[in-house]
């Protein structure tokens, strides 16, 4: 395998993970926290990174909008809802060895 064709099949992943949490709105990123370790907002955070190490000027909120798929804050009034005490404490329990 190249190198461009892996650079190609990595893109295409992460096109079909963004998908995927796209079509999956109801799946919040504390749930994704407790789950996996990671969230929607993390994969912003890489985007952004990778961007800053290639010096391409992206903002935070443009990376973000590749993630969520419109402005984190319209994704945040559409589909967030409030975490449940139980959710709050998995993810306290689970940051408390960080």
């Amino acid at each position: 395998m190249t190198e461009q064709q892996r650079l190609e099949l990595e893109a295409a992943a992460f096109r079909r993970l963004v998908a995927h949490l796209d079509s999956r709105k109801d799946v919040q990123n504390i749930d994704l926290m407790n789950l996996s370790g990671f969230c929607r907002n993390c994969l912003s955070k890489w985007y952004k990174t990778a961007a800053d190490e290639k010096q391409i000027d992206i903002s935070l909120d443009d990376a973000r909008e590749v993630v969520y798929g419109m402005p984190y804050s319209e994704w945040k009034s559409l589909y967030q809802k409030e975490a449940s005490a139980e959710q709050q404490a998995a993810l306290a329990k689970e940051h408390k060895h960080d």
